[in-house]
Parts: C-alpha cells; structure tokens; sequence
C-alpha cells in the first residue's frame, strides 16, 4: 500500500512540476523553468505539451553584455524545431547574449494563435521582471523567431503592451514590448494565406473569429511608430515562405519609419538555421555575419 501511494505521489509531482518554477529573488535558472507557476491561460490539462516554458542558455562571464534574447523555434506551430532554438541560443552564447528558448503551445495539441501570443508575451514580461536577478538589462531583451517562430515573433513587434497595471501578477505589470527582433524567414503573409483558406484559418485562430480579429496576426499590416528596430534575412530560393513576406514586413517598417536591416540571399532553402553545415564543418550561413554586426550596432554585443 505504501509503495503504491509512493508511485502515486511521483506520478502527480512530475505531472504538475516536469518543468520547475521560478520565484522572486532566486538566482538565475540554468535549467527549463514554466512561464506561469499555475495553469497557463487556457490551458487544456497539465501534460507537458499544456506547460509553456523558457529554457536558458547563458554567456560566458567573460562575453556577457548583459543583452538577452527570446528565440521562438519555426515548425510551422505543429513542433519546435530543435536547430532553430538551441542551436541559435548557442550562437547567440558566442556573441555574448543570454538566450531563452520558448517552448510555446501547439495547434497539434489543440491551442491556437491568441494562446501562443500570450506564451511569447509572458516569456517577454519574464526575462525583463527578472532581469536585475539575472544580471541583465531589461531594456536590451529582444525576441528571435524563424519560420512560424519568426511569425510569432513579427506579432510581438507589432503588438505589444505597456503592462498590466491592474494585474495581482508583478510579472504582468512589465511590458511585453521588445527591445529589437530578428526574423529569420519569418512567415508574414498571414492575412494572405492564412485568412483566405478557411482549414488554415480555422487551425491557427479556432472557430467563428472575425475577421478584425484574425487581423491582429498579420503584423505588416500593424507596424507601429513605436516598433523596435528589426533585422530580416531570407532565402530568394525559399519556396515555402517565400521572400515576398521579408520584403512585406521591411516595407511596413520602411513606412512606419521604423529602422531595419534587410538581407536577401540567392541561396539556401526554407529551415537552414543557422547554415548547412552548421553542425558539420563549423561553417555558418553569411547571414549570420551580418546579424553580428547589426547586433553591435544596437548595443547587444559588448
């Protein structure tokens, strides 16, 4: 009976605690840590594909700038592609810049866009509430996505907020805006392809959502004065995101007044990460040089 109540207990413990939880004041976490201490908002159950999380990955002491990044894996919003997180959050180490891979919820698992927006704005308000305890700057966070991911993250950069003044939460009162983005064949056409396909539209945004508010995902069209300045990179050779949606979103910027680099390459084809033989040969994509130096430029680099 004992040892029946035993197993019983563990199974609830992983269950509820797969992922651990972070508290006010506690030093910096070095392993995978859930967004929100409860049930995320609109959670399903407690599995661990309901439990959004950060994972961090962290400088050495030496190259730290103080500068860290939110890196939204691509997958087309059905996996977490593993080469678009950890391998970017050790570049990222390299160039002296703490990462934090979002693990955000899935349509496979049954979530939608307005659930996965509001992991990726708690993973923001996160890092930034934290950031005095974690020896970071709260006003140099920004946010890195590719693919799905890079969609995700144009929605941050275009649909942020001050924080929630009201809220009981502390973490909710920190605001959600990033400091910079970087999108790397990012899907942006959202309203031109998603919206115009009524089973697409319906796996992204659930049933019976209205136009006005699908719009709220399709972020070039929302580019705001305030929009944090943005490096986009994209292959001419990508067939599935094609380079119309780099060129879209540079163009809203580019009317908004928003700063930005932008980077076309002939080459390369949809999901190369950070290159080809990144894990072979050591050898990155040269967008990824590029990136460097814009970086520098905005102070994430020291």
């Amino acid at each position: 009976m004992l040892r029946r109540l035993s197993v019983i207990l563990v199974a609830v413990v992983w269950g509820t605690f797969a992922a651990g939880t972070l508290h006010a004041g506690e030093p910096r976490p070095t392993a995978e840590f859930r967004l929100w201490e409860k049930d995320a908002p609109g959670a399903h159950g407690t599995a661990d594909v309901d439990i959004p999380t950060l994972t961090p990955f962290w400088p050495a002491e030496d190259k730290a700038s103080g500068a860290a990044m939110i890196v939204c894996p691509g997958g087309g919003y059905n996996v977490l592609a593993p080469h678009e997180g950890k391998a970017y959050a050790e570049w990222l180490n390299q160039q002296g810049i703490a990462a934090f891979v979002l693990k955000y919820r899935l349509y496979k698992s049954d979530y939608h866009l307005p659930e996965i927006f509001k992991d990726a704005q708690r993973a923001m308000r996160t890092v930034r509430y934290r950031a005095a305890d974690w020896k970071l700057d709260p006003k140099r966070v920004g946010i890195m996505g590719s693919s799905a991911g890079g969609h995700l993250s144009s929605v941050m950069l275009t649909q942020f907020d001050a924080g929630k003044s009201d809220s009981a939460d502390p973490i909710e009162k920190v605001s959600s805006r990033p400091d910079l983005g970087v999108l790397c064949y990012g899907f942006i056409q959202f309203d031109k392809k998603t919206m115009t396909d009524p089973a697409r539209r319906e796996k992204a945004l659930g049933k019976d959502v209205s136009d006005k508010d699908a719009l709220f995902f399709a972020s070039a069209r929302n580019v705001r004065k305030d929009t944090p300045p943005c490096f986009i990179w994209q292959t001419v050779e990508d067939t599935s995101v094609t380079v119309d949606n780099a060129l879209e979103f540079a163009n809203g910027l580019r009317e908004a007044g928003v700063p930005f680099d932008l980077h076309l390459y002939q080459k390369g084809k949809h999901g190369i990460g950070l290159g080809k033989d990144a894990h072979a040969t050591g050898k990155l994509h040269p967008w990824t040089d590029d990136c460097i130096y814009w970086l520098n430029e905005q102070r994430f680099i020291k």
